[in-house]
């Protein structure tokens, strides 16, 4: 049950983060080389299969110019 919590929070905030890229209008590969992250691994996080460290995340809400996402 905690692993099937998990993918779905991580799905959600991929979800939320892609949503914010596209409304900032930039490309995966804009956010990844601003947050210094490969774009394969930022596209991981959009689709939920990664799990970014605080740092990693914070940067990338930092980018998109986004305070905090409530996950549900």
């Amino acid at each position: 049950m905690k692993n099937q919590n998990s993918a779905k929070i991580r799905k959600e905030l991929g979800e939320k983060i892609r949503k914010a890229r596209e409304k900032a209008k930039l490309t995966q590969a804009d956010v990844a080389k601003a947050a210094d992250i490969d774009v394969t691994y930022f596209s991981r996080i959009e689709r939920g299969e990664a799990n970014p460290s605080y740092e990693i995340l914070h940067n990338i809400l930092s980018i998109l110019k986004v305070d905090s996402f409530k996950i549900k």
